[in-house]
Order: structure tokens, then sequence, then C-alpha cells
């Protein structure tokens, strides 16, 4: 099972950036271990300040709740299920795109979350972010 290091942070974090510039949108890129702890956040320049605790709280949901954070954003809307679920945990729950989980061995070990523009672009990094760490395993 693969353990998230700060090593394997700044790997991530270096995949979502090029995916970042590639797209030309400056975002913020936080990595969190499987206790939903800060491993790493990465600011790139004239990335909004709101997105930082954004991507943060969207890496801790991926965790917390073992899933995408798009997973979430029918089912909060008014009238859904859990509708109100974001005003738990004292307001940590982001329920839109840009948080997934890092899964190694069917567990989730960590999760990179996204924000800076729209969720789409979101996603696409957070992706991309993804794509390293299952690269990654498979060189382990």
């Amino acid at each position: 099972m693969c353990k998230v290091t700060l090593e394997l942070a700044k790997e991530l974090i270096a995949g979502a950036e090029a995916e970042a510039k590639k797209i030309g949108v400056s975002m913020v890129i936080s990595v969190v271990d499987e206790g939903g702890n800060l491993i790493a956040v990465h600011r790139m320049d004239d990335a909004w300040l709101a997105s930082i605790e954004i991507a943060q709280n969207k890496a801790w949901t991926s965790v917390a709740l073992k899933m995408p954070t798009s997973n979430l954003a029918e089912a909060t809307v008014p009238a859904a299920e859990l509708y109100g679920l974001n005003t738990t945990n004292n307001g940590r729950l982001v329920v839109f795109g840009g948080g997934i989980p890092l899964v190694s061995d069917g567990k989730v070990v960590g999760a990179v979350g996204v924000s800076g523009s729209t969720v789409p672009h979101d996603v696409q990094v957070a992706e991309a972010a993804v794509k390293v760490f299952e690269q990654k395993l498979l060189t382990v």
C-alpha cells in the first residue's frame, strides 16, 4: 500500500500544475493523507486567495467521505436527500468537483483538492494529479 509522503505530494502537485498551465489557469493544489491531514498546499502565481481553503477542504472532503467531491453535487441541491450536507463539519464539506481520493490497494490513502477556476477545470487538474499517483503505483 502506498503512503502519501511530502515527496509524493510534490510529484502530484507538479503533475497538476503542468495541467493547469496547459489550460492557462492559476490553481491552488492541496494534498492530504488518509486522516485528512495537510501534506502540502501549492498556490500558483495569481491564483485566488479563496482557493487556498477551498482546495484544502475539497481534499479533506474526499478523504472524509471516501469519494470525489463531484459525486456530491446532485445529492446536495435543494430538495435532494443530502441537501445541507455542506453545512455540517463546520462548513468544511465541499459539494462540487475538484477533490479526488487517492486509492491504493482498495483503500483511500489520501486525496488531492484543486480550486481556482471552473468546476470542470478544477476536476481536470485534480485528475492530472491522480494520474501521476496511479502511474507511481505501477512503479512501486
